[in-house]
C-alpha cells in the first residue's frame, strides 16, 4: 500500500466520521484547526484508521498527530 492510498483511506475514513469530504482531506490540513475535528472524533478516526490499516494508534502518539501528513507517516512507519 502505497502513501498515496493511505491518505486516500484516511481521508475516507475523516469524511466517515466527521463529514468532511474527503477531497477537503490533504496532507497539508491540520485536523483542529484546518478541518475543525475534535478530540473524541479524533479517537474514533484512530479507531477506524486502526481497523482499516492493521496498526495501533496509543492516546499518546495521538496527540502527536496534528496534520494530515502526520497521521499518514505513521500509519506507513507502523504498518
Amino acid at each position: 500500500m502505497s502513501t498515496e492510498d493511505t491518505l486516500t483511506g484516511l481521508a475516507e475514513i475523516v469524511e466517515e466520521v466527521s463529514g468532511v469530504p474527503a477531497a477537503d482531506v490533504t496532507a497539508d490540513k491540520t485536523f483542529t484547526d484546518d478541518l475543525d475535528i475534535d478530540s473524541l472524533s479524533m479517537v474514533e478516526i484512530a479507531v477506524a484508521a486502526e481497523e482499516r490499516f492493521g496498526v495501533k494508534i496509543p492516546d499518546d502518539e495521538l496527540a502527536n498527530l496534528k496534520t494530515v501528513a502526520d497521521a499518514v507517516t505513521y500509519i506507513d512507519s507502523n504498518k
